[in-house]
């Protein structure tokens, strides 16, 4: 985290590529993108401090990224439907949640879930869906956005998703646990766009 805080300042000085810096930091590439890329805070610190260094020559050449991920497939909508309210939290904080609750019903197990009270959260997602005008197309597998096991452990969060014994339980699970997540993702990593003409930044709000 203390490299972290000494990258700051210089990146002020120099955000050309910021988009917003709160709450999530999305910043337009230096490279050609056709999808959103999430990388640590620390690496971006040092990959932009390191592009500036170039006597002004960052926007014209990237020898070697450091490590990041693609944020493909049902991550893609995520990460664009967060960019779609990416200056209003509260909004950022609601798409979230509905993240998880979408994958509460793909990827996590409750006995509860297998009986007709499913139907309730199926009700519950479509009208957050029409209420935020977001959605996902395709094949749904991994949605939530990945955190790195340091950060947090989603095993914790999967086995209190298990133990609600009432639907109110796991809704107060969800919403705690895609909290914590939004506010880890916050302290801890960057989305770059693509700033050459890509799709992702032509999304607005």
């Amino acid at each position: 985290m203390g490299k972290i805080i000494q990258l700051q300042p210089r990146l002020k000085q120099v955000a050309d590529n910021l988009i917003t810096s709160e709450p999530w930091e999305f910043r337009t590439s230096h490279w050609e993108t056709a999808h959103f890329i999430q990388m640590s805070k620390f690496h971006s610190g040092k990959l932009e401090c390191d592009l500036e260094c170039d006597f002004g020559k960052a926007h014209k050449n990237v020898p070697h990224l450091p490590s990041h991920l693609l944020l493909k497939g049902s991550m893609a909508y995520t990460i664009r439907a967060m960019f779609s309210y990416r200056e209003n939290e509260e909004k950022m904080r609601e798409v979230y949640y509905l993240t998880g609750l979408m994958d509460c019903m793909i990827n996590q197990v409750n006995p509860i879930l297998r009986t007709h009270i499913l139907r309730s959260m199926y009700k519950k997602v479509l009208a957050i869906k029409e209420g935020l005008n977001i959605h996902w197309y395709g094949p749904l597998d991994q949605i939530l956005l990945p955190i790195d096991s340091r950060f947090y452990n989603e095993s914790e969060y999967s086995s209190s998703l298990n133990r609600a014994g009432t639907m109110k339980e796991l809704y107060h699970a969800i919403r705690k646990g895609t909290a914590e997540m939004f506010d880890i993702i916050s302290l801890e990593y960057v989305f770059y766009c693509s700033g050459m003409g890509g799709q992702p930044c032509k999304r607005q709000t």
